[in-house]
């Protein structure tokens, strides 16, 4: 027997559903609207013809019932009905976007296989030459914020990049490698912000320079910046600068180094070569600037500092070893100090500090034997304060705080105050002292000069007698404190201890 075999139509898609055209879908989404609003028209009627009939008083209480329902269902279409005209939808708005200025799109060559300046400085040009937001300071064009784009590239540079004129602020240079070519001048800076020909009080405002490693070729130094105003450097990599300096700030006010390394050789410590260290890392001829967060790791000198009211937080130098003739950082502004180091790390390199005025040092770690020396040059000290750091040395007899008195002594000394230091493997220092001494007699000396700073220098002395033998009551006085020795005087023989503290900073 044959079964009769079933006849299947294969079902195709229509394609054509697909290919709808924008009048169709336009038409759809008309009867899409159509829809509800004929029910509720509809809705309307009903419930107009029924209370129409109820008016009339012929309506039986099933025909009212029935009219109370078509209302209510009236009501709850009109209340989820769409609006019947919607307002077109309004146009967007074209939305100007950053100003970002590429350097790559004007010729600089990313491989640094090729020179860059012309085409970065073209890029700055154009930067200073954009549309202003309005007057920072007097005289300084607000630029709203444009950028400068390195695009992740390493550009070789042959002369200094600078703006063509003084006046401009609220701009960012970023993201790129910039090095020195070998025949970038000496005496000049990678990066410059600085105008010799303006007459402004702050010839730029609010620039930023930020994630920049600056390869300086043992040529010139990396960042000049002169007579500006609130600059920024930060997450910068600066390295490889010649005999100069890394860094170099200059007049101006509040220029911010954070977040940064700098070390004129790549180095970890320990370098063979560490002898041979020259230069400045950072070099701070201004006020009110503030280097945080940064780590100086070859250089001569780590910081050096000749401007008031600087702040000095977070700062790690392991640039050249005091023992070969490094210093970490150096406080040269004798008599006018008034800066601040604070929660620092002074590694085998020290302070040095010239006639200080109102210093501060604390909550600071020195390694390996690194101290702070205070340098006469007038013979001024005043309003110095060295607590609550932490000193670590390798036994070798070091004081943490020493006195270069060989151009003149220190004369005029007030408010200083050396205490309150955790000393290991160093000798300790400090202007505040405490001692006793255990005798039967009439004279008790107690010795300071292992302990303080200053030679021959007591202000302040109290002392206490206890006599151990019962009912004796001796008269007694202070008789003596020169050359840091305090002598204390009975009338009559008597066993007992006296306690004594003194003070050099009153």
């Amino acid at each position: 027997m044959y079964k009769s075999a079933k006849c299947v139509t294969p079902i195709r898609k229509d394609t054509s559903l697909y290919n709808v055209s924008l009048e169709e879908t336009m038409e759809l989404r008309k009867s899409q609207v159509a829809m509800p609003v004929f029910l509720a028209i509809m809705s309307l009627m009903v419930s107009q013809v029924v209370f129409a009939e109820k008016d009339s008083g012929s309506m039986s209480p099933h025909d009212r019932a029935l009219a109370e329902m078509q209302a209510l269902k009236a009501s709850l279409v009109r209340r989820n009905l769409p609006a019947l005209v919607s307002p077109p939808p309004t146009p967007p708005q074209a939305v100007p976007g950053p100003r970002v200025y590429q350097v790559i799109s004007y010729g600089a060559d990313p491989t640094g296989k090729l020179d860059s300046t012309d085409a970065i400085l073209k890029a700055m040009e154009e930067a200073f030459d954009g549309p202003n937001h309005g007057v920072l300071m007097q005289g300084i064009n607000d630029l709203g914020g444009a950028r400068i784009d390195l695009q992740g590239g390493s550009y070789l540079i042959s002369r200094p990049l600078r703006f063509p004129s003084a006046g401009a602020g609220n701009l960012l240079i970023s993201g790129g490698t910039l090095r020195a070519s070998n025949d970038f001048p000496v005496d000049r800076y990678l990066i410059e912000l600085k105008d010799e020909s303006s007459k402004l009080q702050y010839i730029f405002e609010y620039i930023t320079l930020r994630d920049l490693l600056i390869d300086c070729n043992y040529r010139g130094g990396a960042i000049a910046v002169i007579n500006s105003l609130r600059t920024s450097i930060d997450n910068c990599y600066i390295t490889r600068f010649g005999d100069t300096n890394g860094i170099l700030v200059k007049s101006g006010h509040e220029t911010y180094i954070r977040n940064s390394f700098l070390g004129q050789h790549i180095t970890a410590g320990g370098d063979r070569g560490e002898r041979s260290f020259s230069g400045t890392a950072i070099n701070l001829m201004g006020n009110d600037n503030a280097v945080t967060d940064t780590v100086i790791f070859s250089a001569r000198i780590g910081v050096m500092v000749s401007g008031q009211a600087n702040l000095l937080s977070g700062v790690h130098c392991y640039n050249k070893a005091t023992g070969f003739g490094g210093t970490g950082i150096y406080l040269r502004l004798p008599g006018l100090t008034q800066n601040r180091i604070v929660n620092s790390y002074l590694d085998y390199t020290g302070i040095v500090a010239e006639d200080p005025v109102q210093l501060q040092i604390s909550g600071t770690f020195f390694l390996g034997d690194a101290f702070i020396l205070l340098k006469s040059i007038a013979g001024y000290i005043r309003g110095v304060s060295i607590v609550d750091n932490m000193f670590s040395g390798s036994g070798h007899g070091v004081q943490i705080v020493q006195l270069d008195q060989r151009n003149t002594a220190f004369d005029d000394v007030g408010q200083v105050v050396v205490d309150r230091n955790s000393v290991n493997g160093m000798v300790e220092k400090s202007t505040v002292a405490r001692g006793s001494v255990d005798g039967n007699g009439t004279s008790w000396t107690v010795d300071f000069n292992p302990v303080l700073l200053f030679p021959d220098l007591i202000n302040h002395v109290q002392y206490t007698l206890v006599a151990s033998e019962a009912g004796v009551f001796p008269l007694h006085a202070l008789r003596n404190v020169s050359d840091n020795r305090v002598v204390v005087e009975t009338n009559a023989p008597v066993t007992g201890t006296v306690y004594v503290t003194v003070n050099q900073g009153v």
